[in-house]
C-alpha cells in the first residue's frame, strides 16, 4: 500500500472514530449503537452549523431532515382506522380501533403531543405512528395526534394556540359523541416539547370556567418545564450527552421564541432573566425542589438578572415576557394553580439536560396534593421513548413504551 493511501486510510479511520467515539458513561446500555446513532446527529448538527454561517439555510432548515428521514403516510390496518383531519383549522391524525359488530362500547381517549424542541419533529413520524397504533390496540383508545405548527417559522405562543385549539375542539360533547369517547376518561401527553405543551394545556383547561369535560390523567415523557435557569444540575451534568445537548435545548428555547441570535447567546450563558421573570425564579430554585441525591457537586446559584439580553434592551412586549409565561414555562405558576390538575404520570432520565424540569414538577405536584407516579430511568437518555424503529431501536425503548402504556391502562 503506498504511504499516500496510508495516510488516507489513517485520517478516513480518526475521522470516523472522532465522529463516533464518545466518552458516554458505562452505565448506559447498548453504548456503541448510542454513539452510532448519535454520530448521525452530531453530523448534522455540525452541517447546520456550516449552512447557517455561510448564509445557505438556517440551522433548523438543515435539523428538519431528522423529521422528513422519519414521515411516513399513516394508513389503516386490519385493527386500526386511521384518518387526517383539521380540528379548528389544525391538522390532527386520528386512529381508532376498528369497529367490531355490535361494539357500543366507550373509548379512552389520549391526545398525543410529538416532541422536537417546538422546531422539528411531526406526528406523521414513523415512531410516533407506532406509539399510535399501540395505544389504539392495548388501550382501546381513540388516539389524537397532532401536527402543530413548528418554530422558528411560528414563535411562541403559535403551537400552544394550535394544540389548545385542538384540546378544546376535541373535548366538545358532539366531537367526543362522534368518535365513541368516554368524556370522563380522556389524558393528555407529550414527550420532550410533546410534554411541555401538554402540562401548559393541562393548566389552561382547568382554569376555563366554561369547560365542562376535563382531563383524567397528564402523561409527561421527559418533559421540558421552564426556561428560566439553564443551569440545573441536569444541564450541567449532560450537556454534552445525547441526543439532546445543553447547546441544542438551548437553541430549541431560544428559536420558539424569536430568531433574535442575541437571545439565544444570553441563554447559552444563563444571563437572559430580566426583573419581570426573576420574581419566578422562586418556582424554579432547584435547592428547593430537587432531592438530594440529584444535588451531587453543583451548588445551587440563581440566574443572574439583567435589565436587558445581551445589551439590547428586551421590554415586556419582548421574549423576556414569553419565557416567563407559564404556557411556556408550566413550571412557573403558584401552588394554588397545581392543586386541581389530574392526576400525572412523569418520566425522567438520569442523563438528560431536561431531568431535573421534570424531577421539580413531580415535587411540586406532590406538595400541591396531585397524585403523581414518577418512573425515573437510571440508564435513560433523552429520546429514548422513541428508538424503537430498526436501526435505532433500543432496549430501553421499548421498557419505556410497555410501562408508559401500563400506566395509561390502569389509570385512565
Amino acid at each position: 500500500m503506498r504511504l499516500g493511501n496510508i495516510i488516507v486510510f489513517v485520517a478516513l479511520c480518526s475521522f470516523t472514530a472522532y465522529y463516533i467515539y464518545e466518552p458516554i458513561p458505562e452505565e448506559i446500555e447498548e453504548r456503541w449503537k448510542l454513539m452510532l446513532t448519535n454520530s448521525f446527529f452530531r453530523g448534522l448538527s455540525h452541517l447546520a452549523d456550516f449552512s447557517e454561517l455561510v448564509g445557505l439555510t438556517d440551522y433548523m432548515g438543515v435539523m428538519y431532515f431528522i423529521t422528513l428521514a422519519e414521515k411516513v403516510v399513516p394508513v389503516s390496518d386490519e385493527n386500526v382506522k386511521v384518518t387526517e383531519e383539521k380540528f379548528d383549522g389544525v391538522e390532527v391524525v386520528v386512529y381508532q380501533p376498528k369497529q367490531r359488530g355490535g361494539d357500543t362500547e366507550l373509548r379512552r381517549a389520549v391526545i398525543y403531543l410529538h416532541g422536537g424542541g417546538w422546531c422539528l419533529g411531526s406526528s406523521r413520524m414513523g415512531p410516533y405512528d407506532l406509539l399510535a397504533r399501540k395505544m389504539v390496540t392495548d388501550l382501546n383508545a381513540v388516539v389524537l395526534s397532532v401536527e402543530y405548527r413548528l418554530a422558528p417559522a411560528h414563535h411562541f405562543p403559535v403551537p400552544y394556540e394550535d394544540v389548545y385549539s385542538v384540546v378544546k375542539h376535541f373535548l366538545q360533547k358532539g366531537v367526543l359523541d362522534q368518535y365513541s369517547v368516554d368524556p370522563g376518561r380522556i389524558a393528555v401527553s407529550g414527550d420532550s416539547a410533546g410534554g411541555n405543551l401538554a402540562a401548559a394545556v393541562s393548566q389552561q383547561l382547568q382554569k376555563d370556567p366554561g369547560q365542562q369535560v376535563q382531563f383524567k390523567a397528564q402523561a409527561l415523557l421527559y418533559p421540558v418545564l421552564q426556561a428560566l435557569d439553564l443551569n440545573t444540575p441536569s444541564y450541567q451534568q449532560n450537556q454534552d450527552m445525547p441526543i439532546l445537548p445543553r447547546t441544542l435545548m438551548v437553541r430549541f428555547w431560544s428559536e420558539y421564541f424569536t430568531s433574535d441570535k442575541a437571545l439565544f447567546r444570553a441563554m447559552m450563558a444563563n444571563t437572559h432573566n430580566n426583573p419581570e421573570s426573576s420574581s419566578l425564579l422562586k418556582f424554579v430554585n432547584w435547592s428547593a425542589f430537587l432531592p438530594e441525591t440529584y444535588h451531587r457537586k453543583y451548588n445551587y446559584s440563581a440566574p443572574a438578572v439583567v435589565q436587558g439580553v445581551a445589551g439590547q434592551a428586551v421590554g415586556i412586549d419582548g421574549p423576556a415576557q414569553s419565557f416567563a409565561d407559564p404556557r411556556a414555562s408550566p413550571l412557573l405558576v403558584p401552588d394554588t394553580a397545581l392543586r386541581s390538575l389530574p392526576k400525572a404520570y412523569i418520566l425522567t432520565c438520569e442523563y438528560d439536560v431536561l431531568r431535573d424540569d421534570g424531577i421539580m414538577y413531580v415535587t411540586r405536584l406532590r406538595a400541591a396534593g396531585v397524585e403523581v407516579t414518577h418512573e425515573h430511568y437510571d440508564t435513560g437518555f433523552h429520546g429514548a421513548l422513541m428508538f424503537t424503529v430498526w436501526p435505532t431501536d433500543f432496549l430501553i425503548g421499548r421498557r419505556m413504551t410497555h410501562n408508559y402504556v401500563e400506566w395509561l391502562k390502569e389509570n385512565l
